[in-house]
């Protein structure tokens, strides 16, 4: 089951779902709008390392936006932070910014029962665009889970904006296997 608007409302305002800043004109029939935080991070290496960290650059959006280039992966973060301890958020970019040719969150929208914090948002355009710092990029939906419940405590919990992957902290060494 998916909450409605109303229920996200209600579900903020008694606890069951944080979030912060909390505003009733972004509430729609069963999602919630976030908006684009102020800060972008890119990756500054023509090669990534799944099995490292990897160098970041961070970019302040200004008053007159900033312009994202196709071909390039940009890290954002939303300005509300977001969580429940009792449902299932699943973040989508909303149609408006897909149309203007913005992928938004294409292979990480679920959320984790028990995350709490900003979400780092993938942004990938297409064509230039200007986006602008507290924008409406995506929105929220929640779902009800069905069973027991083993609450997130992973490395991105409490994030404030935007962070790059930490897949290296999921690393387990190989067994070599007998020939």
């Amino acid at each position: 089951m998916i909450l409605t608007g109303p229920e996200i409302a209600t579900a903020a305002a008694d606890g069951r779902l944080l979030i912060t800043p909390f505003d009733t004109a972004q509430v729609n029939p069963n999602s919630y709008n976030v908006r684009l935080g102020p800060a972008l991070l890119t990756y500054t290496t023509s090669v990534l390392d799944a099995h490292r960290p990897n160098p970041t650059r961070r970019i302040e959006i200004g008053a007159d936006g900033y312009v994202l280039k196709p071909g390039q992966l940009y890290l954002g973060h939303t300005v509300e932070e977001v969580g429940s301890d009792t449902y299932v958020p699943l973040l989508f970019g909303r149609s408006s910014v897909g149309r203007l040719g913005l992928f938004v969150e294409i292979t990480a929208p679920i959320g984790d029962i028990g995350f709490h914090g900003q979400w780092t948002l993938m942004l990938s355009p297409i064509r230039p665009l200007r986006v602008y710092a507290g924008m409406k990029i995506g929105q929220i939906m929640f779902f009800v889970a069905v069973g027991p419940i083993a609450s997130y405590s992973g490395k991105y919990q409490a994030a404030t904006g935007p962070k790059p992957s930490a897949y290296w902290q999921d690393l387990a060494p190989l067994e070599a296997v007998a020939p």
